[in-house]
């Protein structure tokens, strides 16, 4: 089962990467309360596109084949690392769409942070 996630997760992921890099300013209009954020910046869109396209893919390796898990820590981490500077700014009152932040942003990276890790008795190795 968590193979199946890391793959579901791995295309939502790899997805978003790939819009904000090839379609950014489409992404920048689209995500509630990212214009909030002040005006759209190309670069820091690509370079964060970037991040989410590595951590996809890290995540469809899991998937494929179950050795490669640390790879899938590592891009989990990084979704986690960024839930959690979502769940700094819900806890200060900033959110501007905190239900859209847990259900898209929160809730996501601690999936992946779950499918990442081998099961137990899963071969791994």
């Amino acid at each position: 089962m968590r193979r199946q996630l890391a793959a579901f997760l791995a295309i939502l992921t790899v997805l978003n990467g790939l819009i904000m890099l090839v379609a950014g300013p489409l992404w920048y209009q689209t995500v509630p309360g990212v214009p909030d954020t002040g005006p759209f910046n190309p670069h820091f869109v690509q370079d964060i596109g970037a991040a989410f396209l590595v951590a996809g893919l890290a995540l469809a390796a899991r998937a494929w084949r179950p050795r490669y898990w640390p790879a899938a820590v590592a891009g989990a981490g990084f979704l986690a690392v960024h839930a959690l500077l979502h769940v700094v700014i819900m806890a200060g009152g900033h959110a501007h769409h905190p239900a859209f932040d847990l259900l898209a942003i929160v809730l996501p990276s601690a999936a992946a942070l779950y499918s990442a890790f081998p099961s137990q008795g899963e071969h791994h190795a």
